[in-house]
């Protein structure tokens, strides 16, 4: 099968053509068409006759369905083929009524398999990015490191830490002393050691996006088996829930592989399949699933969990998901712009607050939010008053992919209010790793996930490198002394010093809410155990399937 054929079938009849034509639609030159045409004509699927001499055109036969013919070969791939190897088809220039059938086919591939093994397949739109604990910028790549690998302790969301790799530990105002567990195995076998630790914890606090969470860290050491002496002379209150972070996930890299001790062993990584299969020597409770496979489907795909032996129709609940929340972040200390003028992004949040009712026209799972960021905390702030400034020169909004409909609410919002703006379009890796690109940037539209406790979250999102408030907020000296008051202030206390700080960032100008969101996921009434965990994304090792029984 050949998608350029199958776009050939749908835009172009049979009758008069040129080859210009065909070149432009496929994407390709009229020297590489010409051959296509050739191959095509030769497999009886067309007849093609050229144009002799100039102002004559050439002339295009049908011999075939081609639609007709694809749709029934991908049919029948999908009987007997692994959902993997199927799925690409499911990219290709199908009518709408084809591509919703094989959808529809498409979608009984998916679910959980009761065979030998319990095995949930999971349709994913986009690859993973990363597996790796310190390069999981987005959500997505870090629900897997959740799976893949454990931390030395857990944080829930209340604020209890909770033993993992480390089963105990003595905290003193200048020593983190954390006793492992022992035999805890690596998925290359491997049994994990206090030097492991100290190998992952130390390119942790040199990482470039994470050595400001670690610089109150001053040592890393182990004066015995199985025990590791983090110190800090100058204090660290919040050591403990630093070690809970994804980030802060302890691996072991060999011979080109990364391996992690969690409940999942990473069994097949590639764009258009991840496999996860348990990990039978997990030193916690293993999980109730023996894999997990993400398979890349179109983004129009339909997300639901569900069995694949439900061939009918299958009742589903709805499960409710946070999904983060999105700000505007203005480049408050950029000088050479009009956006270091308080008047100027006073103006400008009074108009955003105008006209924030208006985002889910553009972003239909936003909900407009004029209040703190914070679940729990949701207090009122005020809108300032301002009188529109002159606009001297266009201000420059960068709009990323993963925003892009939030953000043309935004220049919609300011061409009404006749204000110039210069855009530049960037992918989401530029928006996580260009900092120039911030440098060079007035605003922006950012949209950010809190990992599971929100105390902690939102000091990482004000200090770790992949976030863009510590880039802005690092040029100003005030900024950086009152970010500095969080490694001396307990973390019970936290939550205070969270709501003013954020206060101050609205009430300065360089982050204004607009919206938060809500994912709704639709789960058939056969699973048992649905629970979301990190990143509001569900726990696989929990999920299982009650069989059925005669």
């Amino acid at each position: 099968m050949d998608n350029k054929l199958l776009i050939l079938w749908r835009y172009f009849p049979s009758g008069h053509i040129r080859t210009e034509e065909i070149a432009e639609a496929l994407q390709i030159s009229q020297k590489q068409t010409a051959r296509y045409l050739k191959k095509w004509n030769d497999e009886g699927w067309l007849t093609f006759t050229p144009g002799r001499g100039r102002g004559n055109v050439s002339r295009l036969q049908w011999l075939k369905n081609i639609e007709e013919n694809f749709e029934d070969e991908v049919l029948l791939m999908l009987d007997h083929e692994p959902v993997e190897i199927s799925s690409k088809y499911l990219m290709y220039d199908w009518s709408t009524e084809t591509k919703l059938r094989l959808m529809n086919k498409f979608h009984t591939q998916f679910g959980f398999v009761q065979e030998a093994k319990d095995k949930l397949v999971v349709p994913k739109r986009y690859p993973f990015r990363t597996l790796h604990p310190l390069d999981a910028a987005d959500a997505h790549s870090a629900n897997m490191v959740s799976n893949v690998f454990n931390r030395l302790v857990s944080l829930t969301d209340q604020g209890e830490i909770i033993p993992e790799l480390a089963h105990s530990w003595d905290v003193s105002p200048t020593k983190l002393r954390l006793y492992l567990r022992k035999d805890v195995c690596f998925h290359d076998g491997s049994v994990l050691t206090a030097t492991d630790v100290i190998n992952c914890l130390e390119k942790l606090r040199f990482h470039e996006q994470n050595k400001d969470l670690w610089r109150p860290i001053d040592e890393i050491v182990s004066k015995a088996p199985l025990v590791v002496d983090i110190l800090y002379p100058s204090g660290c209150s919040y050591i403990l829930p630093l070690l809970s972070m994804m980030t802060s996930s302890i691996y072991k890299e060999s011979k080109g592989r990364i391996y992690g001790t969690g409940g999942f062993l990473v069994e097949e990584d590639t764009d258009h399949k991840t496999t996860l299969a348990a990990f039978k020597e997990h030193f916690q409770e293993r999980p109730l699933l023996d894999a997990v496979e993400f398979v890349k489907v179109p983004k129009d795909f339909p997300i639901v969990y569900h069995s694949s032996l439900e061939r009918d129709h299958h009742e589903t609940f709805q499960v409710e998901s946070d999904s983060g929340f999105g700000v505007l972040i203005m480049n408050a200390y950029r000088k050479e712009s009009q956006i270091a003028n308080l008047e100027v992004r006073q103006y400008i949040h009074q108009i955003l607050a105008e006209n924030r009712h208006r985002i889910p026209e553009y972003e239909s799972r936003a909900i407009p939010n004029n209040n703190s960021c914070m679940i729990g905390n949701r207090l009122p702030y005020s809108i300032p008053t301002a009188v529109r400034p002159e606009f001297t020169e266009p201000l420059i909004i960068r709009v990323a992919e993963h925003t892009e409909e939030a953000s043309r609410w935004l220049l919609d919002t300011f061409t009404q209010y006749d204000i110039p703006v210069q855009v530049i379009h960037v992918s989401f890796e530029d928006a996580i790793f260009n900092k120039q690109l911030t440098d060079q940037t007035d605003m922006f539209i950012h949209g950010e996930i809190f990992e599971l406790n929100q105390d902690l979250s939102f000091y990482f999102f004000l200090t770790n490198g992949f976030a863009p408030l510590p880039l802005i907020l690092g040029k100003n000296r005030k900024w950086q002394k009152r970010i500095s008051q969080y490694v001396h202030t307990p973390f019970e206390e936290w939550t205070n010093l969270n709501v003013e700080v954020e206060k101050e960032l609205i009430d300065e100008g360089i982050m204004i809410p607009l919206y938060y969101q809500k994912r709704y996921i639709p789960f058939s009434t056969e699973l048992m155990n649905v629970n979301i965990k990190h990143f509001g994304y569900v726990d696989f090792s929990k999920l299982w399937l009650r069989p059925t029984i005669d």
